[in-house]
């Protein structure tokens, strides 16, 4: 009696696994004056975690960058502009390594050989209107030295790398004067 329990119950776990592994195709997050489209997350270059659910790490990777972005976004744009991105690939910092059995997942291996990298379109907007618009294909080979600690932060390189753009591309261009 008991076996057909655990066999029902293993059952439903399969299901329920698998209901979470479902997501969306281009999942959208959004936070404050960021808005973000991520594109075919399957086929980004190295968005895998190493012991969790994909799903849910996707999940966290999406609102944690959007919500960081989003605190140095309203720092930059104007009142009234929203930042509108549509991400077509990431590589996170790192590279994911194979343990051989010594741990349940794989391990990711941070060094300065693997730097974050990310692709996407990007729009700024001031009402309906597109104030700047561009594509842009960020790498920051420099993100083991701009890094705090280790794990101090998730997403801390991604994240890092993301602020400088806005402040070395967006902002300057916002701050300069609109040609007649």
């Amino acid at each position: 009696m008991n076996m057909k329990y655990l066999l029902i119950a293993g059952a439903l776990m399969s299901h329920i696994v698998m209901a979470e592994e479902a997501e969306i195709a281009n999942p959208v997050t959004e936070n404050g004056v960021v808005k973000i489209e991520w594109q075919d997350p399957k086929s980004y270059r190295d968005l895998k975690t190493s012991n969790e659910i994909q799903s849910r790490f996707e999940n966290r990777f999406f609102e944690t960058i959007t919500k960081n972005l989003n605190k140095e976004a309203e720092k930059t744009l104007k009142p009234n502009q929203k930042l509108i991105m549509q991400v077509s690939d990431v590589d996170l910092a790192g590279d994911m390594r194979p343990t051989f059995g010594a741990t349940m997942g794989d391990l990711r291996v941070v060094k300065d050989l693997y730097p974050p990298r990310m692709t996407f379109t990007y729009q700024i907007l001031e009402g309906e209107q597109v104030v700047i618009a561009g594509d842009e294909k960020l790498m920051d080979m420099n993100f083991m030295s701009n890094i705090r600690r280790i794990n101090e932060r998730p997403f801390d390189a991604e994240t890092n790398m993301l602020k400088h753009w806005l402040k070395k591309t967006v902002e300057p261009q916002l701050l300069a004067p609109v040609s007649q």
